[in-house]
């Protein structure tokens, strides 16, 4: 079966179509373009299709793919952003929500589907969620009182 033919009623219904086939999403700009052509070239003549309203709706379609692609982009980027922000760390003193009193070198930084985690000069991972505050690179006094 092809494409064209998975976006009818029963392309739900068959397992061996995949998601990616029941769909407009799935398209491309040349695939879009045959199918508009195709169903122009097979209407009645004495009786056309509303083609605008046709258009109008895969046009809506292919806007919201276009949304969810930059939103994707976008999330990202984000991603990119909080890991960059957790490197410029390394080498940093950190307090922890865990140890709020004693601050920890930053060694190493990782990220995992669990976020995104620094690793203390004593071989712990804390989750970036979990720094409570930051101290310069020699800052052995986090007080800052010279003591």
């Amino acid at each position: 079966m092809t494409t064209a033919g998975a976006i009818g009623a029963n392309a739900g219904l068959d397992p061996a179509i995949t998601q990616d086939e029941r769909g407009f999403g799935a398209l491309d700009s040349d695939e879009f373009t045959q199918i508009i052509l195709t169903e122009l070239s097979n209407q009645d003549p004495l009786e056309p299709n509303d083609t605008s309203a046709l258009l109008e709706q895969l046009s809506t379609i292919r806007s919201i793919e276009s949304d969810t692609q930059l939103n994707d982009t976008l999330g990202s980027l984000v991603d990119r952003s909080d890991f960059s922000a957790a490197a410029s760390l390394i080498g940093s003193r950190v307090t922890t929500t865990d140890n709020p009193l004693t601050p920890r070198e930053v060694v190493s930084v990782t990220q995992s589907d669990d976020g995104i985690s620094v690793t203390l000069d004593d071989g712990s991972f804390v989750p970036m969620s979990s720094v409570d505050s930051v101290f310069g690179p020699n800052a052995s006094d986090p007080t800052g009182t010279g003591s």
